[in-house]
């Protein structure tokens, strides 16, 4: 926390992705009249391009501060999407979760992006995003990819965490009275625990919803569990009157509209793909003939195959300091500083010239 921060209310307004990215993009893939639109992030013009897959239930906003962070040590292009059923991505089976579709979403994105010939590609993956990664890189699906990042993803400690997320789920609030609140609750709670990142990526984890109630106002959804938040972060039904507004033509009998800001992705009903995202991956990473690169949040989580795989020098790691599993938010300069060093070791990409010459006058 900085010193301005200090003795004054913080901050949890919204922050808006053009501070981070050049550009958005909504890119249709398939036939005309398929309707699947995936919601792109795009920065940078040179250099290798930077594929970045977002954990679940996040978006591709979940790596806005981080692209802020890599373009000022290397020159590089990024492109980070919205996957299927997440942010602001529409596709007709958005509860088709499969790592074959999933992967195959990447490779058409990318195909429409760049046709035939897109420049080198680095697949950075978060969590699940990471498996996705894994999976498109093993399958081949884009020819130019020269090199996989995956962070915070080993299949061990993941298949042992499976029967946890629900309870995660179930113990986190279901609505908020504004997009403020959600960013507070993020914090406070330590689902995000930097304050910059969670002002720009909880707007592609909630959106606002009008919903029905009756009057007076006795069914908005609360939930109760304070080990998770502090009641005020979320609606609650003495104040849920004051945000009640009658639509038009209506009456004080019937039912009436309440802005409520809820999560965009039920993540309890993709549960029958959680154990095929993570099942083998880990011999699917350390099989795939790229230099790659795998960051941890805590070295507990290395499994035994990827530890005999990292003891043969089969592929870079670095351990973070324990920071929680959204590692790229939480610790972006330290993550850009990994995944910079990637880059420069395997010449994917060059320093930025101001990189260069801090690095001279330190030496």
């Amino acid at each position: 926390m900085s010193t301005s921060e200090v003795g004054c209310k913080l901050d949890y307004s919204p922050v808006s992705w053009r501070e981070y990215f050049d550009q958005m993009e909504d890119v249709s893939v398939g036939p005309a009249d398929s309707g699947d639109v995936f919601r792109i992030y795009k920065a940078g013009n040179d250099g290798p391009l930077l594929v970045l897959l977002h954990g679940g239930g996040h978006s591709a906003l979940s790596w806005a501060v981080f692209t802020t962070a890599i373009a000022s040590r290397v020159t590089c292009r990024v492109l980070a999407m919205d996957l299927r059923g997440h942010g602001d991505t529409l596709v007709r089976q958005s509860d088709d979760f499969s790592t074959q579709t999933m992967s195959s979403d990447i490779a058409n994105v990318i195909g429409v992006c760049y046709g035939e010939a897109p420049p080198p590609i680095v697949l950075v993956g978060h969590g699940v995003g990471g498996a996705i990664a894994v999976h498109t890189a093993s399958n081949m699906l884009l020819p130019t990819t020269v090199g996989l990042v995956a962070i915070d993803v080993v299949e061990g400690s993941a298949t042992e965490a499976l029967h946890s997320i629900q309870n995660f789920l179930k113990g986190r609030p279901k609505s908020f009275k504004s997009m403020d609140h959600a960013i507070e609750w993020s914090v406070k709670s330590g689902q995000i625990r930097n304050l910059e990142a969670a002002r720009v990526s909880m707007v592609g984890q909630i959106k606002r919803c009008e919903v029905e109630v009756a009057s007076p106002v006795t069914d908005v959804v609360v939930e109760s569990n304070e080990e998770f938040y502090d009641q005020k972060y979320v609606n609650d039904k003495e104040n849920a009157a004051s945000e009640v507004s009658l639509s038009e033509g209506k009456n004080n009998s019937e039912e009436q509209l309440m802005s409520v800001y809820m999560w965009r992705i039920d993540l309890s009903k993709s549960e029958k793909y959680w154990d095929g995202w993570f099942r083998g991956t880990s011999n699917l990473f350390l099989a795939c003939n790229l230099p790659k690169l795998l960051l941890l949040a805590g070295i507990d989580r290395l499994d035994r195959d990827l530890t005999i795989g990292q003891m043969q020098g089969k592929f870079m790691m670095q351990v973070l300091p324990p920071c929680g599993h959204a590692v790229q938010e939480n610790k972006p300069d330290k993550v850009a500083e990994a995944v910079a060093s990637f880059l420069l070791r395997h010449k994917f990409a060059e320093a930025r010239r101001e990189t260069r010459s801090a690095n001279s006058f330190t030496r």
